[in-house]
């Protein structure tokens, strides 16, 4: 169910309110147009995300975090809070790994 890009996207849905394909892909700039399509359909399938077309010209589609996409917030803000203490943590020990002196596998 969940691939790399489905917990960024539901956080920038979660956040950010609804938004359009374009909105998305600007507050994840390193996913593909082709991923991001990819992954919003998975979630719509899921029922975690919501997809609204409005039939206008130019035509415009907007996504939102669905009700049963709010229920994973408290997962959300468990991530934020661990990342909020022991985000230093991590880069310290990218660094230690970086300078470390290792055998060619």
């Amino acid at each position: 169910m969940f691939s790399r890009w489905s917990t960024p996207i539901l956080w920038v849905l979660k956040e950010h309110g609804r938004q359009r394909f374009v909105q998305i892909q600007r507050r994840l700039p390193p996913i593909t147009p082709k991923v991001l399509t990819q992954r919003l359909r998975q979630l719509e399938r899921d029922g975690l995300i919501t997809r609204t077309h409005h039939a206008e010209i130019p035509p415009r589609v907007e996504y939102e975090i669905s009700d049963l996409g709010r229920t994973l917030s408290p997962v959300f803000t468990a991530l934020t809070e661990w990342s909020d203490t022991h985000l230093a943590g991590v880069e310290q020990a990218r660094r230690a790994y970086d300078r470390a002196d290792r055998p060619m596998p």
